[in-house]
Order: structure tokens, then C-alpha cells, then sequence
């Protein structure tokens, strides 16, 4: 588990897998996105100081849950989590929780939205990010398509 403070105070935390593989059959191009380089990074701040151009720097809120899933894809949940999703909805959830036998509530769930760290969340996002910023107008860079920019008004 992973938490930090954001620019705006916030506390946020991250979970990591726990080492399971996840679908070894899986070519790393269908479940990567794409990752700025250093380079152009580095080459955008230099042509957006010389140019004198107007950056905005942004966080969207609960980003991944943006991107709907684009197959099944099922989790295991297991003790507080698997108890406090069965509390949402006890009506709902009662025939599909059980108890392992540690006694540790469990209960299987099929994804609808992405998650972060399933193997295709960071892919979806930038699909979804990358095809709102070109119906709003930005060209992604041909060399690096983490890089996007927009013209406004010359």
C-alpha cells in the first residue's frame, strides 16, 4: 500500500498487486498504455517557455473509474472489503459472500468500470482521455502521443 499527500492536501493511497500473474497470454501492447518519455517532456516545457504558452496542469477524480471495462474481468475480494461491499446491499450480496476457512468474509465480483492495477486500467484511460482531448480539438504528437496540444485562438 502506497499513500501520499496530493498538491491539494488530500491523502490518497494505492494498492499493488500482491505478485499472482495476471493473464501471461496477454500481449503487453493490449494492456500497456503508452508512457511520456523524459525527452518529450523535457522538449514540451522548453517549446512552452520559448512560446510563451499557457499550460494548465490537472487531476481528474477517480480516474480510472472513468473507463467502462471492455471485457470481464473478475476479482476476488477478501475480509473487510468483501464485508463492506456485503453492507452496501445485504439483500443483494447474502447468497454470493461465503466464509473461507479462516472465517475471512470472500466474494467475487465482475468488474465494470476500470480498476488501478488490473493490467488494462492505464490503457483504457488513455484511450478515453486520448479520444476527449482530439474531439476537443488537440492533435496528439506523432512521435509520443502522451504529448497533446491545442491552438487557441492563434
Amino acid at each position: 500500500m502506497l499513500t501520499y499527500e496530493k498538491r491539494d492536501r488530500t491523502i490518497k493511497s494505492r494498492g499493488c498487486a500482491d505478485g499472482r500473474s495476471q493473464e501471461e497470454y496477454t500481449a503487453k501492447s493490449d494492456t500497456s498504455s503508452t508512457m511520456v518519455s523524459l525527452e518529450a517532456l523535457m522538449i514540451s516545457y522548453a517549446i512552452d517557455a520559448k512560446e510563451n504558452r499557457y499550460v494548465v496542469v490537472t487531476d481528474i477524480p477517480g480516474t480510472f473509474l472513468h473507463a467502462d471495462m471492455q471485457k470481464d474481468v473478475h476479482m476476488l475480494l477478501e475480509g473487510m472489503i468483501a464485508e463492506s461491499i456485503f453492507k452496501l446491499d445485504p439483500k443483494l450480496y447474502r447468497r454470493y459472500i461465503w466464509k473461507n476457512k479462516h472465517d475471512k468474509p470472500m466474494l467475487h465480483i465482475k468488474l465494470k468500470k476500470s480498476l488501478y492495477g488490473t493490467l488494462e486500467a492505464a490503457l483504457l484511460v488513455w484511450r478515453l482521455l486520448s479520444s476527449t482531448l482530439k474531439e476537443w480539438g488537440f492533435k496528439l504528437n506523432e512521435y509520443n502521443k502522451c504529448v497533446a496540444n491545442k491552438t487557441i485562438n492563434g
